[in-house]
């Protein structure tokens, strides 16, 4: 799963071949139709397992942050902090985005994937929706906002600054546009 992740994030699903996989795994073709039926069965189970990553951390950081802060804006604030850190110590900046991957090359993937991927991006921008209607029931925005966007914007962002790191090869754009977005947060939400 690794080796294929890895050069899915570098080439795309396109250009990564079963047999390129295979072979840097060093298991058989049969070996590997053992596990997965085809091509799809193996980014379903590449999606499933990168899902459930991005839950586990963004649990642990926002969980952490809810330990240490009892306040929803100071916690959420202090999430966002703990996450640019954690994208600035990525050796060689974020890898990449499945669920990016995916969307440019949609054609090659069948309904369910298409499905898992955004109820992926729903469930992640439904997690930030409800930090911030937690903010908002103590500290009403400055001003008016689409609280939808203002949480989806933060899934923005991590896809935003993954394609501009590897565009601009820049790895420390995610710490910073993370950081910008906290700096917003702060704004809009600080009396």
């Amino acid at each position: 799963m690794e080796i294929a992740q890895a050069a899915v994030l570098a080439k795309g699903f396109a250009a990564t071949s079963i047999e390129e996989v295979i072979a840097e795994a060093g298991i058989t073709k049969s070996g590997f139709f053992y596990h997965f039926r085809d091509k799809n069965e193996l980014a379903r189970e590449m999606l499933r397992r990168y899902v459930a990553e991005n839950d586990r951390i963004f649990d642990e950081i926002f969980g952490r942050a809810r330990e240490l802060n009892d306040d929803p804006l100071q916690a959420f604030l202090l999430g966002l902090k703990l996450l640019s850190e954690l994208a600035r110590d990525l050796p060689g900046g974020h890898p990449g985005c499945l669920i990016a991957s995916i969307c440019y090359q949609e054609r090659l993937f069948d309904r369910d994937i298409h499905e898992t991927n955004a109820n992926s991006v729903k469930a992640w921008n439904a997690r930030f929706l409800g930090y911030i209607e937690e903010i908002v029931a103590v500290y009403p925005p400055r001003d008016p906002v689409n609280l939808e966007d203002v949480a989806n914007m933060l899934s923005c962002i991590f896809d935003g600054s993954i394609i501009m790191s590897k565009a601009l090869k820049d790895p420390a754009q995610m710490e910073r546009q993370i950081l910008a977005y906290r700096s917003y947060i702060k704004l809009l939400f600080s009396s």
